[in-house]
């Protein structure tokens, strides 16, 4: 009876353990340079959210991370560490349609933003 036990608590070890690996296995950057852009765009009713999310997802540093908003309007962000995230907010009367987000090396993204979803109930619905 007591082996059958500590097989069950063996195999159930082993399931735990291997269910913990497939969850920390894609969190582990593959990439030397990878960065991630979040537009945001929340209308609400007196006014509208907007910010974008800049994470840098890969295993080395970004330098010269640059935003652009559109119209000439930029904002250096300079120097991303890997797996740290900025905030940034675009300047007033930009254009909220795209956001173009430019690192070295040869880092180019260009985000649309996104608008969330709204549910009955919620805070500006």
């Amino acid at each position: 009876m007591q082996v059958r036990v500590g097989i069950v608590i063996a195999i159930a070890s082993g399931v735990v353990a291997a269910a913990m690996a497939i969850m920390l296995v894609p969190a582990i950057p593959t990439q030397d340079y990878s960065l991630n852009v979040d537009a945001l765009k929340d209308e609400q009713s007196l006014f509208t959210d907007v910010r974008v999310v800049l994470s840098n997802t890969g295993r080395l540093t970004l330098t010269n991370v640059v935003v652009d908003f559109g119209g000439g309007q930029t904002e250096s962000v300079g120097t991303m560490e890997a797996g740290t995230k900025r905030t940034v907010s675009p300047p007033e009367g930009a254009q909220l349609e795209s956001v173009t987000v430019t690192a070295d090396p040869d880092i180019r993204k260009v985000q649309q933003y996104r608008t969330p979803i709204k549910l009955p109930g919620m805070i500006g619905s």
